[in-house]
């Protein structure tokens, strides 16, 4: 094996994985710079961020979100709070999401096969993947760790949090390694991984939430990364922990793969259990067919989620909480959260975002389709049209179920730790996640028409940019009209808040539109190959 082939092949998975790395590093870099800022123009006394800190330092609804919290007086200890809670999360999801595709993807692509018949053994293809992966890991931390600086946070303190973020995509990383291992294809590495994410945020929730099973913390690596406690009181120590696990993770999955066939996983593939025909009488229905697990997925998570947070909207109260500091926290573009329903309101505005990234993550899915199978059913009597249509029906069908099943989860929640709130605005609340979803969907599907191997990378980039500025933007005192640019401003805070007919009809036309534009370009374009 020459050294040169194989700093080839980590350079090759490092150019083919380089829009999902600098589309969350970009992300990394915007999320960590705007919150120190933010807070320092939002709070700019000692006194107001004393109250702040009594106020939500205890809050139950926005430890769900962002963890436990530690010297919430300071800049840097407010920034480690809301950006280590977030960005973990993200972290873990690159993570998985790096490994399944520099491993199972390349394996059902027949990529793997193609360098393995040259000069490189199974271990150096192994080790070049991760090698890649490093190298995308270090690109998130550098942007963070930029993000940081230029938010004039202290240097030593900014590289660790940022090593603190860094160490939750090593071990989903492991994690990713492994599921690709046992896994027979991508779609269900994919979800055998996103359901440990699911999780492992789970137990990250309730032991946020809950003082008396707060020891779950160190089960899982999202809780490993609060530990570290960046800013306040630094625990280097328990780096050990998410350094042991992803070295342990890696040799058993390198293990593996050195023992099984090239192409196959440990778990046997769906076509040798019993024939299923279901949902094969058209294209929309089998694309329904390949994405139910993923849809399952998403529907499971956001109903789980949506119950817990109805729970604690009862913890949170108005008490001790001056009309100053709700004026200023009303600033970060979610409302008051100093009452039961105006969380809701706020946590809706975040079902929004979600939703968004769920129809980009449909988008994602037709383009994997069209790389590895739509030749063969254009063949067929099937056209171009119909079937991106049928993709674009799917996504909109499936996030108006997500939606209102977010709405009706939540009033359970909320009903059942015995707050006042009506079932019909709860689900006008899940309604309202809609209008925003459906114009992402068609200016995602646009860019994917136009250049499908970024599509779905740009629609992401569009939803994360037009969100965090929405949360910031009138927190940095940026002029209302700039403000007002982003989608999310013009979503009706559901259920304090009236709808906004008029703004939804607007984002669901340009939706449509856009959606119309990109059957139009995909009728006329290559397909993409795999």
């Amino acid at each position: 094996m020459r050294p040169a082939s194989a700093l080839a092949v980590v350079a090759q998975a490092f150019r083919d994985a380089r829009i999902r790395t600098f589309a969350f590093a970009y992300l990394f870099a915007l999320y960590s710079y705007i919150q120190p800022v933010g807070f320092r123009h939002a709070y700019k006394t000692l006194a107001s961020r004393t109250a702040f800190a009594h106020s939500f330092g205890g809050n139950k609804g926005l430890r769900l979100f962002y963890g436990e919290p530690h010297d919430l007086i300071a800049v840097s200890g407010y920034t480690a709070w809301r950006v280590g809670g977030t960005l973990a999360i993200a972290a873990a999801i690159f993570g998985l999401l790096a490994a399944v595709r520099a491993l199972r993807t390349e394996e059902d692509a027949g990529r793997t096969e193609l360098v393995l018949a040259g000069v490189i053994g199974r271990r150096t293809a192994f080790a070049s993947a991760l090698a890649a992966i490093a190298a995308g890991t270090f690109v998130l931390w550098l942007a963070e760790f930029a993000g940081f600086v230029a938010g004039r946070l202290p240097v030593g303190g900014s590289a660790y949090l940022a090593l603190a973020t860094a160490s939750v995509t090593a071990v989903f990383v492991g994690i990713g390694a492994c599921v690709s291992q046992l896994a027979p294809t991508r779609r269900i590495a994919l979800g055998l991984g996103g359901a440990l994410v699911a999780l492992f945020l789970l137990l990250r929730a309730v032991a946020d939430t809950s003082s008396a099973v707060g020891f779950l913390r160190w089960a899982t690596p999202l809780g490993w990364a609060e530990e570290l406690r960046p800013f306040s009181s630094p625990q280097p120590a328990v780096l050990l922990l998410p350094c042991a696990t992803a070295v342990l993770l890696l040799a058993v999955a390198a293990r593996i793969g050195a023992a099984r066939d090239v192409g196959n996983g440990l778990l046997p593939a769906h076509d040798s259990s019993d024939p299923d025909l279901h949902l094969l009488s058209s294209p929309t229905a089998q694309a329904l067919r390949s994405e139910r697990g993923s849809l399952v997925a998403w529907a499971g998570g956001v109903a789980a989620f949506s119950f817990v947070l109805g729970i604690v909207s009862q913890s949170v109260s108005s008490a001790g909480i001056s009309k100053s500091i709700q004026q200023e926290i009303a600033k970060l573009g979610s409302g008051s959260i100093a009452t039961p329903t105006g969380y809701l309101a706020f946590v809706f505005l975040v079902f929004v975002f979600a939703v968004s990234l769920f129809v980009c993550a449909q988008i994602g899915a037709a383009r994997h389709e069209e790389a590895d199978q739509l030749e063969t059913l254009l063949a067929l009597p099937v056209g171009r049209t119909g079937w991106l249509g049928g993709r674009l029906l799917l996504a909109g069908l499936a996030a108006a179920a997500i939606s209102l099943l977010a709405g009706a989860l939540t009033w359970a929640g909320a009903a059942a730790a015995g707050v006042d709130a009506s079932l019909p605005r709860l689900l006008e609340a899940g309604a309202n996640c809609l209008p925003a979803a459906l114009l992402f969907l068609g200016i995602t599907a646009l860019a994917y028409a136009i250049a499908p191997r970024a599509g779905a990378g740009i629609g992401y980039a569009v939803v994360t940019a037009a969100f965090l500025w929405q949360t910031v933007g009138a927190l940095v005192g940026a002029p209302a009209w700039l403000v007002d640019l982003t989608p999310f401003a013009h979503v009706g805070l559901v259920p304090t808040q009236a709808f906004r007919a008029g703004a939804a009809a607007a984002m669901v036309a340009i939706g449509l539109g856009a959606a119309a534009a990109a059957l139009a370009v995909f009728r006329r374009r290559d397909l993409l190959g795999g």
